[in-house]
């Protein structure tokens, strides 16, 4: 388990590396008029990605073991594996359709009323909390605007108040 501790761990810090060196092509500081430069979020993202890959494998070198078991999941947790990467593929495929929002709305609905059982409140609360946070992170704060499919025109009232 170590040794993939440690390879995970290392190529991590190797994308984090090129997810840094194409983020500094562009600005990353504060620009006056438009906010956070185009390459500042994927930066530090990367910033964190090397840090957090770093300590993992800081930590591999310390730590011992418990075990030397491989780590092979039992038959009840590989059907629930499937369904969260035929989810997230569902979700991925219907966002040129629908959008993003739309898409990670049905992602959250499938994901924790179906495969975790949630109850419909808790479901609701995020599937509704969820895109609204997002788009006014990336679309109002970043001005980074996600695809919006077919669900476009629903935007313009928004678009027009914050732009």
């Amino acid at each position: 388990m170590l040794a993939a501790d440690r390879i995970i761990a290392l190529a991590l810090m190797g994308l984090s590396l090129c997810f840094m060196i194409y983020a500094l092509r562009l600005p990353i500081g504060w620009e006056p008029e438009t906010g956070p430069g185009a390459g500042a979020f994927p930066f530090w993202l990367g910033l964190g990605m090397l840090l957090a890959s770093a300590a993992i494998l800081a930590r591999s070198f310390v730590t011992r073991p418990h075990s030397d078991e491989t780590f092979i999941p039992d038959a009840d947790a590989i059907p629930q594996i499937l369904g969260v990467v035929g989810l997230l593929l569902g979700a991925i495929a219907l966002i040129p359709l629908l959008g993003a929002y739309i898409a990670l709305m049905l992602f959250l609905l499938g994901y924790l009323r179906i495969i975790g059982g949630h109850g419909w409140l808790l479901t609701g609360i995020l599937m509704l909390t969820t895109p609204v946070f997002l788009f006014f992170f990336f679309e109002v704060t970043l001005k980074i605007l996600l695809p919006k499919g077919i669900t476009e025109p629903l935007f313009y009232p928004l678009y027009a108040m914050f732009f």
